[in-house]
């Protein structure tokens, strides 16, 4: 008998526990940066130094932080479901888990690519630096999809979400698009479980099973739901 298919949406409060910052802190910037300064094309056009130091700093954030207990609750549901994760987040928190397939909407830290060329891809574990070259002589960006740039990876989470048995949400304000807007495609008798500190406002939809607590609280909650629904 084949596992039913859960597909998680992951956000920023998934990884906040585990000291990652994001710019949708109280305060409306990143680590001190306004937005239109490091995470859009016109940053980069301007001052792509700036731009590099920014996610140099950010890859070494990732680097240092370690995967939280809800990270490695989603890992576990893989003996429950088959598990298709679609994360917001650039880090690799859910890969060092131990979760199988994710699909990362906005890009990888520890990815860089031509400015030329997006399909240009490369990995980075350290710093990138001006006059970092790929091989088509476009200098290296982060392959970050920053605001005002397409989301190509959008289509196959829709598709990925629209064959869900199960839909999970965690840590995801819900108010990011076209992120916000997988929950749009969640067949009508799916069950759909949110787990966040203060849950979206979801009254278009109905069923839905909130869990108004941080990720990692919510998860516990959750698994013992899923575990009892499977005896």
């Amino acid at each position: 008998m084949s596992k039913q298919k859960l597909v998680v949406l992951t956000g920023a409060g998934i990884s906040v526990e585990s000291g990652l910052k994001t710019f949708r802190d109280s305060d409306g910037l990143w680590e001190g940066y306004a937005i239109e300064d490091v995470a859009t094309p016109g940053a980069w056009h301007k001052s792509p130094q700036r731009v590099l130091e920014f996610y140099n700093e950010r890859r070494r954030n990732v680097a240092a932080a370690e995967p939280n207990s809800a990270h490695f609750g989603l890992a576990s549901l893989e003996s429950l479901f088959d598990v298709q994760i679609i994360t917001q987040n650039i880090d690799d928190l859910h890969e060092r888990a131990g979760s199988t397939k994710i699909l990362h909407l906005h890009g990888e830290i520890f990815k860089m690519r031509s400015e030329f060329d997006e399909s240009a891809i490369f990995d980075i574990r350290g710093d990138i630096a001006m006059g970092d070259k790929a091989p088509d002589g476009g200098q290296f960006r982060p392959h970050i999809v920053w605001f005002g740039e397409a989301v190509p990876m959008i289509e196959p989470a829709i598709e990925l979400t629209r064959e869900a048995d199960l839909f999970l949400v965690v840590g995801t304000s819900l108010v990011v698009y076209p992120a916000a807007s997988l929950l749009h495609f969640v067949g009508p008798d799916v069950p759909v479980y949110i787990i966040d500190k203060v849950i979206p406002e979801t009254s278009y939809r109905k069923g839905i099973t909130a869990i108004e607590k941080p990720a990692t609280e919510g998860m516990v909650e959750l698994i013992k739901m899923f575990n009892s629904l499977n005896r």
